[in-house]
């Protein structure tokens, strides 16, 4: 192993709920720990500190680089990153990727409007400073999220125009039912939400088909139980569930999915040695499956098992993460709302007409720079696997995009490793 900037016993990308369940529990066990997130320091996106509160801490025996980037990975004990010190390269015999999820975007007429965001970008600017109060939301889309985001827009000062879920109401009432009967705890906290949401309509057969500029903010057109209904509102917020984000993890060669999730064994460990995955990277189930995973990988690096209610409870929050993808799957109606003039690629301004005469998304990223822009296919990409069904190459470094005087020190790095 090369001399590195920093080295530690075990490294954990991203500090989400995950990532801080095995930290905690390997700093427990007496290993060195090294924390890297891009935030402002540990929580992800579902605890995100606001601006000007401080961030959740590390502990004792946790290092945690705060507001650093994964440029590549060298190897599976080599990551190279970017932060407020710089490039550095950090090692460790062991690797904890708890990456987390982003958004999924599917494009529709005037997806692309100013006042149009995916609901946790519009929590992340609210967090940030960006003033809701008094602001009309429409939220729509599909999953448990919409509930939870309507709530926190309301606490906001928002006024929430509507809720829109595009789940056929059969699936949706089957799903309540089953959650009621297996997991009353949950129902009673979506209850809770639902009651957060106060009087605001929660629709079922509904979705957005279109939105335009209107005279003082969004004209918003949307199928309701069949029947086409208009909507007045500053924002509109839509959530089309989560893509996993599993780019280091190709990027070192860990198998993954056709949903492009990490394939983990009983310990959460990957194909590649000494690497593990832990949360939304292995399957959307939420915060306490991440949890569960971090501390059943912890287990496994100390060279224990882990207690037979910790895998029973992981088997129950797998089983409910598969339940809630079968409930809120996409309906093959959102595929028919793009027209071939809408915008698909956002970074290179590419129109779904101009992807279409082309049979992959190789060939459409080489001859009309479909994924070719700044975030690198991770909105396209899987809008267009979902619109065409195409699957989306896998991950080439630079993971994010970085700077020259980035791919300068590792060039550097490499000649010097290799003297």
């Amino acid at each position: 192993m090369p001399s590195a900037d920093l080295d530690f016993d075990v490294l954990v990308v991203g500090a989400g709920p995950g990532g801080l369940a095995a930290s905690h529990a390997l700093a427990a066990g007496g290993r060195r720990v090294g924390l890297v997130d891009a935030g402002r320091g540990p929580g992800g996106q579902i605890d995100r500190p606001r601006a000007g509160q401080p961030p959740v801490r590390g502990g004792d025996g946790i290092t945690v680089l705060a507001r650093t980037e994964v440029v590549a990975a060298r190897s599976a004990t080599e990551l190279l990153v970017d932060g407020p010190e710089g490039p550095r390269l950090l090692c460790a015999p062991h690797l904890v990727l708890a990456t987390g999820a982003r958004e999924r975007y599917m494009p529709f007429p005037g997806w692309t409007l100013p006042g149009v965001f995916g609901v946790g970008g519009l929590q992340a600017l609210a967090k940030d400073g960006y003033p809701l109060a008094g602001k009309r939301i429409l939220v729509a889309g599909s999953g448990p999220l919409l509930l939870a985001a309507a709530a926190f827009f309301r606490k906001e000062g928002a006024e929430v125009a509507g809720i829109l879920e595009q789940t056929p109401r059969a699936k949706w009432l089957g799903f309540a039912a089953g959650l009621a009967l297996r997991q009353p705890s949950r129902a009673m906290q979506a209850l809770g939400l639902r009651r957060a949401t106060g009087a605001v309509p929660y629709q079922l057969d509904a979705w957005v088909t279109s939105a335009r500029a209107g005279g003082a903010g969004l004209d918003v057109r949307a199928v309701v139980n069949g029947s086409e209904r208009r909507f007045d509102c500053d924002h509109l917020a839509c959530a089309f569930g989560l893509v996993p984000e599993s780019a280091l993890a190709q990027g070192l060669g860990c198998e993954v999915d056709a949903g492009h999730q990490v394939v983990v064994d009983e310990n959460q460990a990957s194909t590649v040695a000494g690497v593990y995955a832990v949360g939304e990277i292995t399957g959307i189930g939420g915060k306490p499956k991440a949890i569960l995973e971090g501390e059943v990988a912890a287990a496994a690096i100390l060279g224990r098992r882990g207690s037979p209610g910790l895998r029973r409870r992981l088997t129950r929050e797998r089983r409910f993460a598969e339940r809630l993808d079968r409930a809120f799957a996409l309906r093959n109606e959102l595929r028919k709302l793009p027209q071939d003039d809408t915008i698909v690629c956002r970074c290179e301004d590419q129109r779904l007409g101009q992807a279409m005469p082309f049979g992959s998304w190789r060939a459409a990223k080489i001859h009309a720079r479909f994924g070719m822009g700044a975030c690198q296919g991770r909105i396209c990409g899987p809008a267009l696997e979902y619109l065409c069904g195409w699957s989306a190459d896998g991950a080439r470094p630079p993971i994010m995009a970085t700077t020259l005087d980035v791919l300068a020190y590792a060039m550097d790095r490499s000649r010097k490793d290799e003297t």
